[in-house]
């Protein structure tokens, strides 16, 4: 477990790739949000969390199985990750910030992929500019 790395991981550097290429410009594992999320947009107040469907239980999906071994040991520690998961999402949310999630196995379908975060982004620019000019 060691050497499971938590930044630069290739389904982070694959959704940093789709953004770039999009022409969106970002921030990575800024420490003074909770969670120190892998990609921040400041300019759209957006967060984007790329979570492993293995660690983070992903639902539903292949890549989330439960190893063999050790079941309790395993358990307990997918079950706080859920828990931190929830509560960093929480907590980004109460600081006024969009939060989107980005599971490992979504980042295969790269214009599938590219059309969730532009649709994402666009929705939280609509956002941001329906604050920022209140109709008087």
């Amino acid at each position: 477990m060691s050497r499971i790395r938590s930044r630069n991981t290739s389904p982070e550097r694959i959704v940093r790739s789709v953004l770039h290429r999009l022409g969106y410009r970002f921030r990575l594992h800024r420490r003074d949000l909770p969670g120190h999320p892998d990609i921040v947009l400041p300019r759209y107040r957006t967060v984007v969390l790329v979570h492993g469907c293995f660690w983070h239980r992903h639902k539903g999906c292949r890549f989330a199985y439960m190893p063999k071994t050790r079941v309790r040991f395993w358990l307990t520690k997918f079950a706080e990750n859920v828990e931190r998961d929830r509560r960093v999402r929480q907590h980004l949310r109460k600081l006024g910030w969009h939060v989107m999630v980005v599971w490992e196995c979504q980042t295969a379908r790269f214009e599938t992929l590219a059309r969730r975060l532009e649709r994402a982004l666009k929705s939280a620019e609509v956002a941001r500019d329906d604050h920022s000019n209140p109709r008087a």
